[in-house]
């Protein structure tokens, strides 16, 4: 039996949490190798610790993408962040650079020819989801979670010097009936200056708490928590070890949702875990924005070398209007599920990554460039038609 009134809790962490330093270096590199090549293949890792980053993996591309440019781009992020503190600086800290050529094996199964297809680099299962309870379609504890983060960092980037760059945020909503209707608990923690006292940093984030969260909604004083340690001055990844791929919860629906297991970052689109995903969320969006359902999940799978799809599920959750063994139908047939369909749908294969490493890759708004292409709304028509 399904519960209409409870407590749900989603968190998020900033671009300078040490595991999203690492998810937005590792997409830089990304988008270094599909600038130069959109064919480009891309599969790296980040590291970062204590005034040291090492980026690993397996790419194949032009040549111009060198050991050299891979440092650039990592010292560029870890500026742009924001760091420049005696244990983490983005001028002195060491850059070690171990990326090989990818596998052939690899590259034979995920690569077309005159007898096949153009497969998916691995096997595995995404799945997508959307909900109608904010205006993004997003999860409202993940949703509001960001936006305290997002609020900050724009303060921090607009000359707040008090705090730096490593953040975390928590938010626990009551809903009733299935709604989402107030916090009964807020968490933030912030990375500060040394000088900067705990009644100076409460102040600074309860006005961007207030900022982010609907009127009425704080929650009471017991259950408001600013930097429950008391002290936060040594952060990122000084304070902590950071690696990609460690925050996957936080970058799709705040746990509300299943998850397939695989990251996003510092991946190619030709890596499923990545554009199937993205495709999921599109299509899971469509159908709420369309009105079919209030709240839907769609999961995709796929092997090896294999150009499309094993199986399409949907879930509307019991608050859909229509046969979903129908809408499974229906998405299949308006959108090309393969590999290439995908990124070719979606126009993937651009430099578009490194801005989706923080505050989620999904409920954002669509860039002219054509970043976030997944979160567009193009389908509703097709799908209301079709009902």
């Amino acid at each position: 039996m399904s519960r209409n009134s409870y407590l749900f809790t989603s968190e998020s962490v900033s671009e300078g949490h040490p595991d999203k330093v690492s998810d937005c270096i590792s997409d830089s590199i990304v988008d270094l190798f599909l600038a130069a090549d959109p064919e480009s293949r891309v599969a790296v890792e980040t590291l970062t610790t204590t005034n040291r980053v090492v980026l690993a993996g397996e790419v194949r591309g032009p040549k111009s993408v060198d050991a050299a440019a891979m440092e650039a781009a990592a010292r560029r992020v870890v500026r742009k962040i924001g760091y420049e503190q005696d244990g983490f600086h983005w001028k002195d800290m060491s850059v070690e650079v171990h990326v090989h050529g990818q596998s052939a094996d690899i590259a034979m199964g995920v690569d077309s020819g005159d007898n096949k297809d153009e497969g998916a680099g691995d096997q595995g299962i995404m799945f997508g989801y959307a909900t109608n309870e904010t205006e993004a379609f997003m999860p409202a504890p993940l949703y509001y979670s960001h936006l305290i983060l997002k609020s900050l960092a724009k303060a921090r980037h607009g000359g707040l010097v008090e705090l730096g760059p490593d953040s975390k945020s928590q938010v626990t909503l009551k809903y009733e009936n299935g709604v989402p209707v107030g916090a009964t608990s807020i968490v933030v923690s912030t990375q500060h200056g040394k000088d900067v006292k705990q009644s100076r940093v409460k102040e600074i984030v309860l006005e961007h708490i207030n900022k982010s969260i609907p009127a009425g909604w704080m929650c009471p004083d017991a259950g408001l928590y600013i930097n429950p340690t008391g002290n936060f001055v040594i952060g990122g990844p000084d304070g902590d070890a950071g690696l990609t791929g460690r925050k996957i919860i936080v970058d799709t629906y705040g746990g509300a949702a299943p998850h397939g297991g695989g990251a996003f970052s510092g991946k190619d689109p030709t890596k499923v875990d990545r554009s199937a995903a993205y495709a999921s969320r599109y299509l899971a969006k469509n159908v709420v924005a369309a009105g079919l359902s209030d709240r839907c999940t769609i999961q995709l799978s796929y092997a090896i070398g294999v150009s499309h799809p094993l199986s399409l599920y949907v879930d509307l959750h019991e608050t859909g209007n229509i046969d979903p063994a129908k809408l499974e139908q229906v998405l299949s047939e308006i959108m090309d599920l393969s590999p290439r369909g995908i990124r070719e749908h979606l126009q993937l294969n651009r430099p578009i990554y490194e801005r989706t490493a923080a505050y989620g890759h999904f409920g954002r708004t669509p860039d002219a460039d054509g970043g976030f292409s997944w979160e567009k709304l193009d389908l509703v028509d097709r799908l209301k038609s079709a009902f």
